[in-house]
């Protein structure tokens, strides 16, 4: 494929997997690289990851505003900031310019009055901006305002939080908020074991049903309410989060990211570490999209790019709150799947057949189990029940111990990776032994066992103590959540085994290609479909043999040097679809068909009033596939690539997909594999398999060219892309570009 020039970003730091199956973290303030490292458009390649130990754990915290004045909230606030630092171990201390104890505590007037250094500054003020300055002075290191009224509430307050970020780069300060609340200082139990979930919400609410996740056993270790992220943001505490080896899995409730490149960076680091990352992010609709602006104040970025772009470095995008929390949960606890079959277990043939096909829908594998297992299973099943997967019972057994016998027999093939074990409802005391035979089973083995209990009252001892009171069983309450939580699960572990991150091979410096393309652009302006192709063979992009003519006699020798059949059209920077007006003239095989077509074409050009630079005479390239191969940028990521299906219905089939740039090989052929209609570039109805490197092969110099001019180029569409027969490459037919 492409040499060194265009890079197909290969090995990168991997986190290495020890025989239990566990992921070490890397130095939680470490670096891959140098904090200078850039692409070649200018970007980061590597997260800075800030020490936020003494934002979550400080040893000194002053409330700027404290009262213990009745009835005032910042009185509850207060208290509650007490009972905090109570149990974090930090000293508190109540500033405010007129009172002189504060519950008890003595009070100073201003920050720069504390002595001794200070980690952390709540600022319970309405305008948190002059306490910036003080805090600067003081070097306190962190600081939470609550205030709201900022980039939520309009170009005015848009334009606050501006000045107020600005003083926080200009004084180091490091700031949460504004817009922002408690949830960070919350009384987390620290009786529970295991893996926890740290959480990430820009709207507290949000995340609550999270957090109450501690009632049902599961360990929480932080919640970062992140609110108007005029400075501290998502991609902040993600890349935190990642590197703290207590953290199982990283849930997130995101409204708008602050910057797409610090987001990627983020979700790059946390794969690299091998660290699940579970969302929610609005925006799918417009009125979704709308609604989150006006809560945050930031931009929401076209909700299919941002898709692409978490698949694309392993962030789990999932669409309720109630599967946030249960895919966060299950990947936080589960260890590395040892296959990735899935066996159905069923008390009901009913049950069992409804569950199967809704998770093979999904796109989970249940294998047939093999004979041999199947006889096993037959020694404890009734021969007339099907145990082939799903696996019926026709009722767990009660009385001995052959239940878990033949859930140990099921979790023994070496084909299994998950049992997940549908019970529909309450049925004592076969559903208590059942239980308690799961969780037996469960911690037992390092395989993954799920159960989904569809009791919709949920009081059962059997639900609430037994399944519940283990951390080995993965307990869900929904046939849908349990199916998309456990392919989150096996589709998280496929993407980090051989992760690859695309940050450590991005390219750093501008190929040759650069300064000839540079030449080519002409600021604000359309390109002609000429300088198009220019700009495309000085990426290496094939295009046909072609002269640009500006009369009937050039035509015709151009023709000759091109060689009949031709293609001619009209090219003008001001021609967008040349098709509908009739300026493409296809097959002409004769001088005369030549010299008609350059009347026709210009006497069309005159009639609409269009600039012509020329007619282009060109090749007639043989018939293969016809693709779109573009760029855009996009108001959060910059330039994205994007392939798929061409020709002139290219937006009536809408069939596409996207990534954002840095990506390699790998990622350019998983982009062919979304399309539906894929199984054209493998042949169909006779016609032969298209030549699919080929097209790879113009992804990534595309990819290249949408690096290094993205200062100069707003739009690249190649349209259609001819992929011709396996070994014969690809031609750009036609090309439009757009400078910035």
């Amino acid at each position: 494929m492409l040499g060194s020039t265009h890079g197909t970003f290969t090995t990168g730091l991997r986190a290495r997997v020890d025989a239990c199956g566990e992921s070490p973290r890397t130095a939680v303030h470490g670096r891959a690289a140098a904090p200078g490292d850039r692409d070649v458009s200018g970007r980061a390649l590597y997260a800075e990851v800030p020490d936020l130990d003494r934002f979550f754990r400080p040893r000194s915290v002053a409330v700027v505003g404290a009262s213990d004045a009745e009835g005032r909230p910042r009185t509850g606030i207060t208290r509650q900031l007490l009972a905090w630092a109570e149990r974090v171990g930090a000293e508190l201390v109540p500033v405010h310019p007129t009172r002189t104890t504060v519950f008890g505590l003595d009070c100073v007037p201003s920050v720069r009055d504390i002595p001794g250094p200070v980690d952390l500054a709540v600022l319970l003020v309405a305008d948190p901006l002059p306490v910036i300055e003080e805090l600067g002075e003081a070097k306190v290191r962190f600081a939470v305002a609550f205030a709201s009224g900022f980039a939520e509430a309009g170009a005015a307050g848009a334009a606050a939080q501006e000045r107020l970020a600005e003083a926080v780069r200009r004084t180091g300060v490091r700031l949460l908020g504004p817009n922002t609340n408690l949830n960070a200082f919350e009384r987390f139990r620290d009786d529970l074991e295991g893996p926890a979930v740290a959480l990430i919400t820009q709207s507290g609410h949000q995340g609550r049903p999270v957090f109450t996740l501690q009632e049902l056993g599961v360990r929480l270790s932080h919640w970062a309410p992140t609110g108007n992220e005029a400075d501290l943001e998502t991609a902040d505490f993600v890349s935190y989060f990642a590197s703290l080896p207590e953290v199982g899995a990283i849930a997130a409730y995101v409204e708008g990211l602050k910057d797409g490149r610090s987001f990627l960076l983020a979700a790059d680091r946390a794969a690299r570490e091998g660290v699940p990352v579970v969302a929610v992010k609005v925006g799918r609709t417009e009125t979704g999209a709308r609604t989150a602006a006006s809560h945050t104040g930031k931009l929401t970025g076209a909700d299919r790019v941002v898709d692409a772009a978490m698949r694309q470095f392993g962030v789990i995008r999932v669409d309720g709150l109630d599967q946030l929390q249960d895919t966060a949960t299950l990947l936080a606890r589960a260890r590395r799947p040892l296959a990735d079959g899935v066996v159905v277990y069923s008390i009901s043939g009913g049950t069992g057949a409804h569950f199967a096909d809704l998770a093979t829908a999904a796109g989970l594998s249940l294998p047939t189990l093999p004979q041999a297992k199947q006889d096993e299973l037959h020694q404890w099943i009734p021969e007339y029940l099907s145990v082939a997967n799903p696996v019926d019972n026709g009722g767990h057994p009660v009385g001995d111990w052959r239940g878990r016998k033949i859930i140990d027999a099921i979790l023994a093939d070496p084909s299994v990776g998950v049992l997940i074990c549908p019970i529909t409802g309450p049925f004592p005391p076969m559903s208590d032994r059942l239980a308690q035979d799961l969780v037996e089973a469960a911690e037992a083995t390092d395989k993954l066992v799920c159960v989904v209990w569809g009791s919709p009252v949920g009081t059962e001892d059997a639900y609430r103590t037994t399944l519940l009171g283990s951390s080995r069983v993965a307990t869900f309450r929904t046939f849908g959540n349990c199916i998309g939580a456990v392919r989150a699960y096996l589709d998280h572990h496929r993407f980090t085994a051989d992760y690859r991150s695309p940050f450590d091979e991005a390219p750093r410096t501008p190929s040759p290609s650069f300064r000839k393309a540079q030449a080519l652009m002409r600021p604000g302006q359309r390109l002609s479909e000429h300088a198009a192709k220019q700009l495309l063979r000085a990426y290496g992009i094939r295009v046909p043999r072609e002269q640009l003519v500006t009369s009937a006699a050039a035509a015709v020798r151009a023709a000759g040097l091109v060689g009949y059949p031709v293609v001619m059209k009209a090219s003008g920077a001001q021609l967008a679809h040349k098709t509908e007006l009739g300026l493409v003239k296809v097959g002409l095989t004769s001088a005369s068909q030549v010299r008609d077509a350059y009347r026709d074409l210009t006497d069309i050009a005159r009639y609409e009033q269009i600039d012509l630079d020329g007619i282009l005479v060109c090749q007639m390239v043989g018939r293969g596939v016809e693709m779109v191969v573009g760029v855009t940028r996009d108001e959060l990521f910059g330039p994205t690539v994007t392939v798929g299906l061409g020709g002139v219905l290219v937006e009536v089939l809408n069939d596409t997909a996207v990534r954002v740039p840095p990506f390699g090989e790998r990622e350019a052929r998983s982009m062919l594999d979304e399309l539906r209609g894929r199984a054209l570039l493998d042949g169909v109805r006779g016609a032969p398999p298209a030549d699919v490197d080929a097209l790879v092969e113009v992804v990534l110099r595309v990819q290249r060219m949408a690096l290094e001019l993205d200062g100069d180029l707003a739009e690249l569409d190649i349209n259609p892309l001819m992929v011709l027969p396996r070994g014969q490459g690809a031609v750009a037919l036609d090309a439009l570009a757009v400078c910035r």
